[in-house]
């Protein structure tokens, strides 16, 4: 059995005992029911995946792939290629969006050079897993090979397993790759069956004509694969990207650990997208952190029953917006576990319709 094939056997179903523990506990604490919104469910969702209903949350990692992509020659995108090395050397720098949000929040980042065109230097904290040079244009062929789709994919499975070992009690997927919101809207399309005029958003700021253009692109990509949803792995070969099946691979491994999926926005979401086709199991684990300025995100989050924490028109990347949420992540476990219940506080709890009232 491969790795791929073990670890989506053993993503089991969410702890049923320990989400209606946690509902039977929400249900008496102080305030009125539902009072506190989402982040009730948040909690019961967080105590099924853990199995607990007060989950230790300290040891937390962003996970960002990087890869480079064929597409991105044909003009998708506002900035050139190279940058995505750059962007690399930026993180390990410490420079970037995601490492500010990373300290903040006390977790550790690890970057994954998956498939990023450039050589890059050998780095004490850069994990040099590279697939290839980059993918090819999706308009042309595939964008990888399936042997090197699954390749990727299992590498995200290692890199979160090798978390795991470490502690790993909350995981966020990130990513950096030039042009990669066109691979994303190609497998946004494929698995909703989105119009890529509709799906395919403006990137890094592209103006009406490389908008057309890549619109167009996408429509050349889909009519030459004819992808099937059904057929995970062919699909992300197809259309996808290094740093995208990475991200699969991430969420895969988390969840066969039990271990809540933070996910970040349009391209990380795309990514969600592959996961669950490759392993449906997958998806109860994943919490979606933002909504994403991009257009196809809310589809890809509406196709996969996700609702976002927050709407703060972000369209970074890297897992600024994961990392964001949590925050919300902990204050879901905290409320539940830290507030009184009625009768700790000696509070009256709601009244009982069936009880009879005083006469009037």
């Amino acid at each position: 059995m491969s790795l791929l094939e073990a670890t989506v056997a053993s993503i089991a179903p969410l702890n049923a005992s320990a989400q209606t523990a946690a509902l039977a506990r929400q249900s008496q604490l102080t305030k009125p029911p539902g009072a506190l919104g989402r982040l009730e469910a948040l909690s019961v969702q967080i105590a099924g995946i853990t199995g607990m209903l007060c989950p230790p949350l300290d040891q937390r990692a962003v996970v960002v792939m990087a890869g480079d992509h064929g597409v991105a020659l044909q003009g998708v995108s506002a900035y050139p290629r190279d940058v995505t090395a750059q962007m690399v050397l930026n993180f390990l720098a410490g420079g970037a969006a995601v490492n500010v949000l990373a300290r903040q929040m006390s977790t550790r980042v690890r970057i994954v050079d998956i498939g990023v065109a450039s050589p890059l230097a050998p780095h004490a904290d850069l994990l040099s897993r590279r697939v290839a040079n980059g993918t090819a244009d999706i308009t042309l062929g595939p964008a990888m090979s399936r042997d090197q789709a699954r390749q990727a994919v299992e590498i995200g499975i290692e890199v979160v397993t090798a978390e795991h070992a470490l502690g790993l009690h909350l995981v966020a997927t990130g990513e950096m790759g030039i042009g990669n919101t066109t691979p994303s809207a190609a497998l946004v399309c494929a698995f909703t069956g989105a119009d890529p005029a509709v799906a395919t958003g403006r990137g890094t700021g592209i103006d009406d004509d490389a908008w057309q253009r890549k619109v167009a692109v996408v429509r050349r990509g889909l009519a030459l694969h004819r992808p099937d949803a059904n057929d995970g792995m062919g699909t992300l070969a197809a259309l996808g990207g290094y740093e995208i099946a990475g991200l699969a691979g991430v969420i895969l491994g988390a969840a066969a650990r039990r271990v809540p999926v933070v996910i970040d926005g349009f391209i990380s979401t795309a990514a969600a997208l592959a996961a669950v086709a490759l392993a449906p199991a997958a998806r109860p684990y994943l919490i979606a952190s933002h909504r994403s300025a991009e257009p196809g995100h809310i589809l890809a989050l509406n196709h996969l029953g996700l609702h976002a924490l927050l709407d703060m028109d972000m369209r970074l990347g890297e897992g600024s917006g994961a990392l964001l949420a949590f925050p919300l992540v902990e204050a879901a476990v905290r409320t539940l576990n830290q507030m009184a219940t009625f009768a700790d506080a000696g509070v009256s709890g709601p009244a009982d319709p069936n009880e009879p009232g005083p006469a009037r």
